[in-house]
């Protein structure tokens, strides 16, 4: 994108009354004295406050959105440049403090050079009160919202702006840590056209979504309403719902691979539109990574608000195709986790995939290190975990997203610890007894159940149906409620236990 259709920079009240309903907007602005010595400064302030009508760089108040009460920081580009000195600093700060006092979301749409150079190193710590601030907010539970505005760098992108729970970016919006003009008047040449864009950051898994100001009003209502757990399910909800009866005789292994892979199969994407509401998908890791083969997502699933992370097999679901999943896709699960833990949602994950990534770049990006992780982050994880065997569940990529409070399975699901056709190749150096291999390692969900690794099997007469994924979406509610009610500490020992006992004597599949 050319110098010439960057957007044109928003004024921080015109974006904030954009946002909120209509009469709600309250400022918490306390007025700032104009207390500097600097002759030249002083003067640059004056103009920046007759040119803005305002008296510093931030502006900080609350509105309602959608209804919602919430706690707003914008900056004015047109101040300085959004600029962020000792007063706007300490603005921000104040502001911050007491949307995490107030108990409310914070939204925030910095639009900033960085630093106020007039005033130096002091202004240049501001940053670290605000990013504690921050932290603070999100350490209390609250929800932080963050829209990056043209332009956004330096110091505002490395503190406040890079710590959302989700993050947005307006279209074709300049974004980067290092400005343009500073790049080239330091190394004496232009930045790389197309690194320092909204759209760019979006492919590159360093925001969710690039909106237009006119979107977040509705985004932001939708994500809120999951965020902040709006009209959770109560305990008892949905707790009723039936357990098909099971098949007098269960499919076979073979049986179950082969529907399992079949191209018509709905995959997490398939569910969460057939069984969920309020869905907004996040992007990538937040760091720069992004992975096809990992979905993740906010939503409503059976009225209970979660956080969804699961496996996207795309659109081609057999054995050697599908989307398999790297060290970058367990990276942005684990971004899920941390949501969830710091939100308290319940966390449901959605396991689907004919295994990870094979490859030199799985390797060198740490994949069997993720998968590690991903396990000691799943068995002590805080929040409430429910797990979906939704279809092929294959060695350590499935490993990954396994460990859960409760696990349902769809009958045709199965678990192993490598593509049958691998494990039929390590015992007989061919591939033509994979069937009968899997059949004795005890894949099945009916041999999952046997064994404790699942506790409910939801039956599949139609699995190509919406009424399929819909019963699914209303077990996986009711089960996230009731775990949901359930004290924490209580919740993470029996998890805990629940693996600590497979293999021991007396224990499940001893």
């Amino acid at each position: 994108m050319t110098e010439h259709s960057r957007p044109a920079p928003v004024p921080a009240l015109d974006l904030i009354l954009a946002v909120v309903d209509p009469g709600s907007w309250r400022s918490w602005d306390r007025p700032v004295p104009l207390a500097t010595d600097d002759a030249d400064y002083r003067a640059d302030l004056l103009a920046a406050r007759e040119r803005t009508g305002l008296d510093e760089s931030v502006v900080t108040g609350e509105g309602t959105v959608k209804g919602r009460r919430v706690a707003l920081v914008a900056c004015e580009f047109r101040f300085l440049g959004g600029s962020i000195g000792v007063d706007a600093g300490e603005r921000l700060v104040r502001a911050v403090e007491r949307a995490t006092e107030e108990g409310l979301p914070l939204l925030a749409a910095p639009a900033s050079g960085g630093t106020r150079m007039q005033e130096g190193t002091i202004a240049f710590l501001q940053m670290v009160k605000v990013a504690a601030a921050i932290t603070d907010h999100k350490t209390a539970g609250l929800p932080y919202l963050v829209h990056l505005r043209h332009p956004t760098t330096g110091g505002v992108l490395a503190s406040w702006g890079s710590l959302g729970h989700l993050t947005a970016a307006e279209p074709g919006a300049l974004i980067g840590f290092l400005g343009p003009r500073v790049h080239e008047a330091l190394y004496g040449e232009e930045f790389p056209p197309g690194v320092q864009v909204a759209e760019n950051l979006l492919a590159n898994g360093l925001v969710d979504a690039v909106l237009p100001a006119g979107s977040l009003a509705e985004v932001a209502a939708r994500a809120l309403s999951v965020l902040c757990a709006d009209g959770a399910t109560d305990a008892t909800a949905g707790a009723g719902v039936p357990e098909a009866p099971a098949p007098a005789v269960a499919p076979s292994a073979e049986e179950s691979i082969r529907a399992s892979r079949r191209s018509g199969r709905p995959g997490v994407r398939e569910f969460l539109k057939a069984a969920a509401t309020d869905v907004t998908l996040l992007s990538g890791t937040g760091a720069g990574e992004r992975d096809p083969g990992l979905l993740l997502a906010l939503a409503r699933v059976g009225g209970t608000p979660c956080v969804v992370l699961g496996h996207d097999r795309g659109s081609r679901p057999d054995l050697n195709a599908g989307q398999a999943l790297g060290p970058a896709g367990l990276r942005a699960a684990r971004r899920g986790m941390r949501i969830a833990a710091e939100l308290g949602l319940p966390l449901l994950t959605v396991v689907d995939t004919a295994g990870a990534a094979l490859s030199r770049e799985a390797e060198e990006g740490g994949l069997a290190g993720e998968i590690a992780r991903c396990l000691a982050d799943l068995v002590n994880l805080p929040a409430p975990t429910l797990c979906l065997l939704l279809g092929q569940g294959a060695g350590g990529a499935a490993l990954a997203l396994l460990p859960a409070d409760r696990v349902v399975a769809a009958r045709h699901a199965w678990l192993s610890p490598l593509p049958p056709e691998g494990a039929s190749a390590i015992l007989y150096r061919t591939t033509d007894r994979a069937y009968e291999i899997a059949g004795r390692q005890g894949v099945r969900s009916a041999d999952l159940l046997a064994n404790g690794i699942v506790d409910r099997i939801v039956e599949e007469e139609d699995s190509e149906g919406a009424d399929f994924l819909v019963t699914l979406g209303r077990v996986i509610g009711a089960e996230m409620a009731a775990l949901t009610a359930r004290d924490e500490e209580e919740r993470r020992t029996a998890r805990r236990a629940r693996y600590r006992r497979l293999g021991a004597p007396g224990g499940a599949a001893s």
